[in-house]
């Protein structure tokens, strides 16, 4: 079982920054793509920005230039750094992983996805 765990969420001012953090834990053998999405209320889940195991990464128009997804392959753990937030960037923001599980040193359940539970990031004008 994999388990993803967000911090670093909460309330800031417009043209503020926030940095958040999701920590990979469980029985894993591989990480290949870490991302984030957010989900703002009554709007669909969406892709802010993803990385490869590679260290590739691909982000959302809006997000452009503002924020900055980055990895710690050795602690499993995938970094947003978001800087000049406004109000429009107001949503749970949920961290997720293609990930293979190991059991006993081997791989198993490839390329699985997992989720966390979400952190509320709200930006004030």
């Amino acid at each position: 079982q994999v388990q993803l765990v967000e911090s670093g969420g909460g309330l800031v001012q417009a043209g503020g920054s926030l940095r958040l953090s999701c920590a990979a834990s469980g029985s894993i053998f591989s990480i290949n793509a870490m991302g984030w999405y957010r989900q703002a209320p009554g709007k669909q889940r969406e892709l802010v920005a993803a990385i490869t195991s590679g260290g590739s990464t691909n982000y959302a128009d809006s997000v452009k230039g503002r924020f900055t997804i980055s990895r710690d392959n050795a602690k499993n753990t995938v970094y947003l750094q978001m800087n000049s937030l406004n109000p429009e960037d107001t949503a749970v923001y949920y961290c997720q992983t293609i990930t293979t599980a190991q059991a006993m040193g081997s791989p198993i359940d490839y390329g699985m996805d997992y989720w966390g539970k979400g952190t509320l990031v709200t930006v004030s004008s």
